[in-house]
């Protein structure tokens, strides 16, 4: 799995040239801004290159700024505008960050580096999902941007992570799903809380969530009076997992309604005595 730690190995290895550190000061007013002295762009990159080793992370953004604005048409710049993005997202500046990547993915959409573009972009969101009781937009805009790097760059190492953060960005949006089916269910509103439900079992079946939301339909169905329906939930729920403790919830859920899991065989009708 790729880490902060690897993406900083990767940005540091694919996109910051080996430059010799070239000294020099930076002028700058007392807004504490460079002032406009052209300079050559190696230098303006040598320094960039010093001040993030050295975590500098304002002065680093600064002068990779600096080498966009002074050399706008170098591959100095490409890799500036890339590496001024992912400074930013390093310090949790993270729609700044995301400008920056748009902003590159639109003027330079065949470049090599584009792969690790949309990646960071992915993780720029991934990296501020919330808690499942707060607000999911974010989620779904990591979910939206992983799904990006995977269908453009399928065989990638960028991909292979975005598929493991795939999995656990679905499983924390059925998390909320089932989150708000347990408060439909705790107000009685049992068919708002089967539909909650219902859709982690069609649209997150490969989830953690998948056991609990079979036990809570037969639950919501036994509240409602509709055995044949619970007991056909909680037939799925045993078949797939038979030792879960949500099985065994859900058959003293039974117990508690004093009903049996599964529906007594018909006895066969006796055929008429035609005999006189």
């Amino acid at each position: 799995m790729i880490n902060r730690s690897s993406i900083r190995l990767v940005a540091v290895s694919a996109l910051i040239a080996a430059t010799a550190g070239l000294a020099g000061c930076a002028s700058r007013d007392k807004d504490d801004k460079f002032a406009y002295v052209e300079r050559p762009v190696e230098q303006l990159y040598g320094e960039a290159q010093e001040a993030l080793k050295k975590k500098r992370y304002e002065e680093a953004i600064a002068y990779f700024d600096e080498v966009e604005r002074q050399h706008p048409y170098s591959s100095w710049a490409r890799r500036a505008m890339l590496m001024s993005a992912y400074v930013k997202y390093q310090t949790n500046e993270y729609e700044d960050a995301i400008a920056d990547l748009d902003r590159f993915i639109s003027i330079h959409p065949g470049n090599k580096d584009a792969p690790y573009a949309y990646y960071l972009k992915a993780m720029c969101y991934y990296e501020r999902i919330r808690d499942v009781g707060r607000d999911q937009a974010i989620t779904g805009q990591a979910l939206n941007s992983l799904e990006e790097v995977v269908r453009r760059y399928p065989d990638t190492e960028y991909a292979r992570d975005a598929r493991l953060k795939l999995d656990l960005t679905y499983d924390h949006i059925a998390g909320k799903e089932m989150d708000i089916g347990r408060w439909y269910l705790h107000r009685n509103q049992h068919v708002a809380a089967i539909n909650r439900f219902n859709t982690v079992l069609q649209q997150y079946q490969t989830t953690s969530h998948v056991p609990e939301a079979l036990h809570r339909i037969v639950e919501a169905y036994l509240e409602m009076g509709i055995v044949p329906e619970a007991r056909r939930h909680a037939a799925i729920l045993g078949y797939n997992y038979p030792g879960s403790d949500w099985y065994e919830d859900t058959y003293k859920l039974f117990e508690e309604y004093d009903l049996p899991m599964t529906e007594a065989p018909r006895t066969a009708a006796a055929a008429p005595d035609t005999t006189e």
